[in-house]
């Protein structure tokens, strides 16, 4: 098998994984790790050879701006204080008491060389945390928090691997210059978003068609990440501030197949590329384990402890954080998502497993220093790393469905049902007032008048069937009968229509062209 191959089972066992893990109830990005075990340990299968420094650029942007695709600037600032507490701050700590142990338990490892390591295992992964949540029904303020945590601690910690990499390297370091770089990279990659942002939204009103525009959205994150990275400034952060940029202001209302089409082709890559990041990581556990060879206990007992401390230090850092979070919420008129129970803290602890960017820059550590010699103690971070990502990705991922189960986590479908009957009231409404803007300018004959009248309130019946009283529902119901039959027949009429049409196209003479063209009206036409 080469590596081509290789790629190509990575691709169909992500797409199989999603329908084997709805089966089991378990998460697919997981049964991708535990594919890519499995192929790593067969002889056949190639050493993956991806330069380290690809896997971050190649990987991470499209994941990136597919999870801010889910999500809204609005929901961020709102949540600002919990993901500050997680995403930043308790990068920082877990970083530094990572450090601390890892220096103190292998011997002979640099302090600097220690902080590298406590940054790579110090992010929870987004996609992970993302695509794990997401199945398991939790409450949509967990899944929110959760969602940007993982999207902002990548941020920070990647600023703090390079700093203690840069340290380790040089043999040197220097607090202000490292704040310094932190905010520069900051200010950078905010900068290079907005700007990319701004550009990709005129670009898009230029280009007009939905094909286009979609295959724009698809290089406009690597754009983001590459433009930044050159400039110094945070990759991660540009494509988050890019990705909620278009988010915010790219949206039109009324393009329904650019945003039909994008969502489908979004999931799609999304699908695709998470199945072979965690396919990857099972892959790369064979050179992990290469370094371990004849030093089994003393490397496996290392990577135990740091387990350990990375699993206890997100505990004992949610519980105070969570309950001071809950003190303000309280004191303070905030429409702010938080866990409301000890269970849901437990849920957020449990869900902070390892993935991507941990593998990634633990891959990415030099060989080499400044002075030619070797990176001090290596193979022993790599093994490390790969320890905390395993346990926390497998053994975590696999049991969170039981936890949550066990614990009773559940979303609160009254109020997101309530949420959905006032957006369904909403846009009854505005239907309404629209319909009365165009009588007043134009003369409508009083029968076709009440049928739209009609037509308005069931844009929200059809959202919400709760809305209507009770004899409003029944008409509603009867009238729906009726379209289904009438959808199903001409359903049925349009088959046939298509299918007379695609036997063309390999009659004598036929243009394919045209024969496409006839096809495609017809399937628009089949989507009203």
């Amino acid at each position: 098998m080469d590596q081509l191959a290789l790629l190509f089972v990575l691709l169909l066992g992500a797409v199989v994984s999603v329908p084997v893990g709805d089966r089991f109830g378990l998460p697919a990005p997981v049964l991708m790790t535990l594919l890519g075990i499995v192929l790593a340990v067969l002889d056949f299968v190639p050493n993956v050879d991806i330069p380290p420094e690809l896997i971050l650029p190649a990987l991470l942007p499209p994941l990136l701006y597919a999870s801010v695709r889910r999500t809204s600037w609005r929901q961020f600032t709102a949540n600002k204080r919990p993901i500050f507490l997680l995403a930043v701050a308790l990068v920082f700590v877990t970083t530094v008491v990572v450090a601390v142990v890892a220096n103190a338990i292998v011997p002979g490892l640099p302090i600097a060389a220690a902080v590298a390591l406590g940054a790579l295992v110090a992010p929870p992964d987004p996609v992970a945390a993302t695509a794990v949540a997401g199945q398991l029904g939790l409450p949509r303020r967990l899944v929110s928090i959760l969602e940007g945590e993982g999207l902002f601690n990548d941020v920070t910690a990647i600023v703090l691997y390079h700093v203690a990499i840069a340290a380790a390297v040089s043999g040197s370091f220097s607090l202000p210059r490292a704040a310094l770089d932190l905010v520069l990279s900051a200010v950078v990659a905010v900068a290079v978003g907005f700007v990319l942002g701004w550009a990709t939204n005129k670009l898009m009103t230029l280009v007009g068609d939905a094909t286009l525009q979609i295959g724009l959205t698809l290089l406009v994150p690597y754009a983001s990440y590459v433009l930044a990275e050159e400039l110094h400034g945070s990759g991660v952060l540009a494509v988050l501030t890019t990705a909620l940029f278009l988010a915010e202001y790219a949206t039109d209302a009324d393009d329904v197949m650019t945003r039909l089409a994008g969502h489908t082709f979004w999931d799609v890559v999304d699908t695709l590329v998470t199945g072979v990041a965690f396919g990857l990581i099972g892959l790369e556990l064979h050179n992990a384990l290469r370094t371990a060879a004849g030093r089994w206990g003393e490397m496996l007992g290392w990577a135990a402890v740091i387990v350990a401390v990375v699993v206890l230090v997100r505990l004992a850092w949610l519980l105070p954080a969570t309950w001071l979070t809950k003190r303000l919420h309280a004191k303070r008129d905030y429409d702010e998502d938080i866990p409301t129970s000890w269970r849901e803290t437990v849920v957020m602890w449990w869900a902070g497993m390892r993935g991507v960017a941990s593998v990634a820059l633990a891959l990415a550590i030099p060989l080499k220093m400044d002075d030619g010699s070797p990176f001090p103690d290596r193979d022993e971070i790599v093994f490390i790393a790969f320890g905390v990502i395993m346990a926390t990705l497998v053994l975590q991922g696999l049991t969170l469905p039981w936890l949550v189960k066990k614990l009773g986590v559940r979303a609160d479908t009254d109020s997101e049902e309530a949420f959905e009957r006032a957006l369904a009231v909403r846009a009854a409404k505005a239907a309404k007032r629209r319909l009365r803007e165009i009588e007043e300018v134009e003369e409508l004959p009083e029968e076709l008048s009440e049928q739209l009248l009609r037509r308005a309130y069931d844009i929200g019946v059809r959202i919400s069937p709760d809305m209507g009283d009770e004899e409003r529902r029944e008409a509603h119901e009867q009238r729906v009968r009726r379209i289904k039959r009438i959808r199903r027949i001409q359903g049925e009429m349009l088959s046939a229509a298509r299918h007379e049409v695609l036997s063309a196209r390999s009659e004598p003479g036929a243009d394919p062209e045209i024969v496409d063209r006839v096809l495609r009206h017809l399937d628009v036409r089949s989507l009203r």
